[in-house]
């Protein structure tokens, strides 16, 4: 072999050994970082900026990476929260929720892409969050939460994320928390507004501020009173801030205190909540609660937001939309149709010759003048006169049938709501009406 190209192959073999060697060292500096720190470089590039903080450093990114955050509901308030929780490197998030994407979640449920319409949310939210990061761990568990299941799901994790948008759920919580001793980051919002507090966490529990539901047909969800996305956003950004400050152990968690935020005028505002109460059914001195209840039945509502349906009024006191079509096709008696839905609800699509009376002034003096004159006019043509009430899912109608009832209960005039409202009407009756 030519003495020249020995060297040169021997050279080479040097170069690659050291080469070896270097990298051989930087894995060993390497694993004694992460022995010592208990962080890889990686680790420490990544979340070096919030590394930087004195409140965190080394250690307490540490903590972050040990935590197990779940998240209930993966809507307009657990996306956003997880999608911080996952960047700010907690270790293992679970995330609860029973349903699939639609098209309407999009304006705000910001994990999800018009590809995922019709997935699974909570397999669709694992997805995106683990292209955000890899090297974390996330438990998707497409269930109903109820008294069976929470404990057992929730043990396995230091701090709960209450991103839900129904009582019944807010209860069940609450009381598995109380329970567990688990802290229980509450959030909600609706239209431009949202709330946000720290249960169970050095202060009160929501039982303490809330000991009973309110009635079932006070409540108002997103899909009936709508929400801007930027809005309840902000929640759930707020919520991913209180969880990490209590697995950081840092101060001013937002315990004792109900934030108040209004997205129209940019606004937020603190207010102090009561103290613990020391006759607080599942956290007092002397708790009656000692397991978990059935809250749909103590709340009088379902533990989902997917068509609420309330029974306000008798069977004789509705009628199906096949059945008012009928009326109308017969034309036998006359009858005002009164559409209860918002003016922008109104504007989307409604029935002929419908008059708009937003539920919120249904008992309005000028309004039930406007319908007793209406009446006047009808009766004058017709002997049969009746009074009918539509909204969108058949929910506002009967609490308007309700308040007309009063305002007309000396006559002997026939008042009903349409059962189902518009989405009814849409399903069975015309299909060119958007469900919306």
């Amino acid at each position: 072999m030519n003495e020249k190209k020995l060297i040169n192959e021997i050279t080479e073999l040097r170069e690659v050994l050291r080469v070896k060697e270097a990298q051989l060292a930087a894995l060993r500096r390497e694993k004694q970082i992460l022995q010592n720190y208990g962080l890889s470089n990686e680790e420490i590039s990544r979340y070096s900026r919030q590394i930087f903080l004195p409140e965190i450093g080394v250690k307490g990114q540490v903590k972050l990476k040990n935590s197990a955050v779940l998240i209930v509901g993966a809507g307009g308030l657990g996306c956003p929260a997880a999608l911080y929780l996952a960047s700010s490197g907690v270790g293992h998030i679970g995330i609860i929720d029973y349903d699939d994407v639609e098209i309407n979640n999009l304006h705000r449920q910001l994990l999800y892409a018009e590809t995922s319409i019709g997935t699974s949310k909570v397999n669709a939210a694992a997805e995106s969050l683990n292209r955000l990061n890899s090297d974390i761990k996330i438990t998707p568990y497409k269930i109903q939460l109820n008294s069976s299941n929470t404990l057992e799901i929730i043990k396995c994790y230091d701090v709960v994320l209450d991103a839900t948008d129904n009582v019944a759920t807010r209860y069940l919580l609450n009381d598995a928390c109380v329970l567990s001793k688990k802290p229980l980051v509450s959030g909600s919002a609706l239209r431009f507004e949202g709330h946000l507090s720290v249960f169970n966490y050095n202060g009160p529990c929501y039982r303490c501020i809330f000991p009973k539901p309110p009635p079932p047909e006070t409540v108002t969800n997103c899909g009936d009173g709508g929400v801007f996305g930027p809005a309840v956003g902000t929640i759930g950004v707020l919520q991913a801030l209180e969880a990490l400050k209590i697995v950081l152990n840092v101060p001013y968690v937002l315990s004792g205190q109900l934030l108040l935020f209004d997205g129209l005028e940019t606004k937020f505002r603190n207010i102090s909540l009561r103290a613990k109460n020391a006759n607080c059914a599942v956290c007092g001195e002397h708790p009656t609660i000692h397991k978990l209840i059935d809250y749909e039945q103590f709340c009088g509502a379902k533990a989902n937001d997917k068509d609420p349906k309330l029974n306000l009024l008798r069977k004789e006191e509705r009628i199906s939309v096949e059945e008012y079509n009928t009326s109308l096709k017969l034309g036998t008696k006359g009858h005002i149709l009164i559409d209860v839905r918002s003016p922008e609800e109104f504007e989307i699509c409604h029935l002929q010759n419908s008059i708009n009376i937003p539920i919120s002034e249904i008992n309005n003096n000028e309004q039930v003048t406007l319908i007793k004159n209406k009446i006047k006019e009808i009766q004058e043509q017709h002997s049969e006169t009746s009074l009918y009430v539509m909204c969108r899912r058949g929910n506002d109608s009967q609490k308007a049938v309700k308040s007309l009832q009063k305002a007309f209960n000396k006559s002997n005039l026939e008042i009903k709501d349409i059962i189902g409202g518009m989405h009814a009407w849409s399903k069975k009756i015309d299909h060119t009406f958007p469900v919306y």
